[in-house]
């Protein structure tokens, strides 16, 4: 059976990534930085909970210890992330971003990926199938956001776009690392969460199939690759 740990699952794309997983037989890790919403999550999910801060060293040592000790990790699913809303719920823009704020957002989106994945990478190097699937964005392709007219051309802020670039690039330089692994970047749409407001045009049960796809890939399918639903996106 194939067990895969989602981080921030309680809620959202990670959410019913969860459920579909679990429905595809997969034993899943509810990863929640909140104990009891965790909790809650995997008992509707069918799941199991773990509490994991994607932001500290240790919640992140000790998640990996309880996976380990309950047999291991096949699928390594990505998810948590913020963005730059400032207080008023806009996007913080070029002239009001700071650098604690750019720190912010990297903290989780960035470093945060690097954090887990380093910590699992044991228990994935001794799965049969490893996967890994990172959560990325269509606001990270330097192709679309450099395109007038376009919506991603459109999008004020910097640090959330800038932290979803770089985790394209880790992803690249992680697949080439580890060969024999599946390591891919998704862009799930622009999906009603709470990163957004729920102001997204699509539902998370749209927004999670790419998610659930990739995740499920086997050892031919595509690593190193950033996609959408409708395959392979531009860099």
């Amino acid at each position: 059976m194939t067990t895969t740990l989602i981080t921030g699952a309680n809620k959202g794309l990670g959410f019913e990534t969860a459920r579909r997983l679990v429905a595809a037989g997969h034993t899943v890790y509810v990863g929640s930085r909140d104990a009891d919403r965790g909790r809650r999550a995997a008992e509707r999910l069918g799941a199991r909970s773990v509490l994991l801060d994607v932001t500290d060293d240790a919640s992140v040592a000790a998640a990996a210890h309880t996976v380990e000790a309950d047999g291991g990790l096949d699928v390594l699913v990505n998810n948590a992330g913020i963005d730059e809303r400032a207080r008023d719920g806009g996007v913080i823009g070029a002239a009001e971003l700071t650098a604690d704020e750019l720190r912010k957002v990297f903290e989780t989106n960035v470093f945060g990926v690097v954090r887990v994945t380093h910590a699992f990478l044991p228990l994935l190097q001794r799965s049969a199938a490893p996967v890994v699937v990172n959560v990325s964005s269509g606001l990270a392709s330097m192709a679309r956001i450099t395109a007038p007219g376009t919506p991603a051309h459109g999008y004020p802020g910097v640090a959330y776009p800038a932290s979803k670039t770089a985790v394209n690039m880790i992803t690249v330089q992680y697949a080439k690392a580890f060969p024999d692994m599946r390591i891919n970047a998704v862009e799930p749409g622009y999906t009603a969460t709470d990163l957004n407001a729920h102001a997204g045009t699509q539902t998370v049960e749209e927004g999670a199939g790419i998610i659930v796809r990739m995740a499920q890939v086997g050892p031919d399918g595509p690593t190193g690759g950033y996609f959408d639903a409708a395959g392979p996106l531009p860099w």
